[in-house]
């Protein structure tokens, strides 16, 4: 990664913050920004920052309302950093072009690993942000979805295209297809966003497999 963005209005965790990024991205520049307006002005700057970690309450906007904007702006991925928790939030953030959501509650080995799997492709939503409405065990797998859907399952929720999909599955993509839209209709959602909110409302804990036979 060359280039992130926080955007937080208090110093304090902003630079906080851009020392975890650091230690963990040292060939990376770290930039920061406390409001809206010094956002833009960066990434118009900046066109290759990757990762933009963005704070949804600034003092000169709502980050949840300027991130389809962001979204439009950059190339970047955009993770959400907030306090609230709850589902219609992540959901208006993810609906609106989040790669992911960290609570603030986060702890800095997850916040990392979160991170770690929003640039790799993947879309992190965490469990916690359900609450106690993740009722099911986190090894209980989908009880409407075949091994070969569950193995699927596991790449879509960490971001995977259906090429990948089908590579590492060793399947035709044509075959990846009908197990997504299979997967779809089994949680009754249009689209990716929507089926990594479900597995993480329900406290599922799915992982990319690798070939498994037919």
């Amino acid at each position: 990664m060359k280039k992130v963005l926080l955007v937080d209005d208090h110093a304090f965790l902003r630079d906080a913050l851009a020392e975890v990024m650091r230690r963990q991205f040292p060939q990376a520049q770290v930039l920061e920004a406390g409001t809206l307006q010094a956002t833009r002005s960066l990434l118009a700057v900046h066109a290759d920052v990757e990762l933009l970690l963005l704070d949804l309450s600034l003092p000169d906007g709502n980050g949840l309302q300027a991130l389809p904007g962001l979204h439009r702006a950059t190339a970047a991925r955009i993770v959400v950093m907030s306090a609230d928790e709850r589902i219609e939030t992540v959901n208006a953030a993810l609906e609106a072009g989040a790669a992911g959501y960290l609570p603030k509650t986060l702890g800095g080995d997850s916040m990392l690993a979160a991170v770690q799997r929003v640039l790799a492709g993947g879309v992190y939503v965490p469990a916690l942000a359900f609450g106690a409405r993740a009722a099911l065990p986190l090894t209980e797998p989908a009880p409407t979805l075949s091994p070969r859907q569950r193995d699927v399952l596991g790449w879509l929720v960490a971001g995977a295209a259906n090429k990948v999909i089908a590579r590492e599955l060793d399947i035709a993509e044509a075959t990846v297809k009908s197990h997504v839209t299979a997967i779809f209709e089994a949680f009754g959602v249009a689209n990716r966003t929507q089926v990594v909110v479900e597995v993480a409302r329900r406290g599922w804990l799915v992982e990319p497999q690798r070939k498994r036979a037919p």
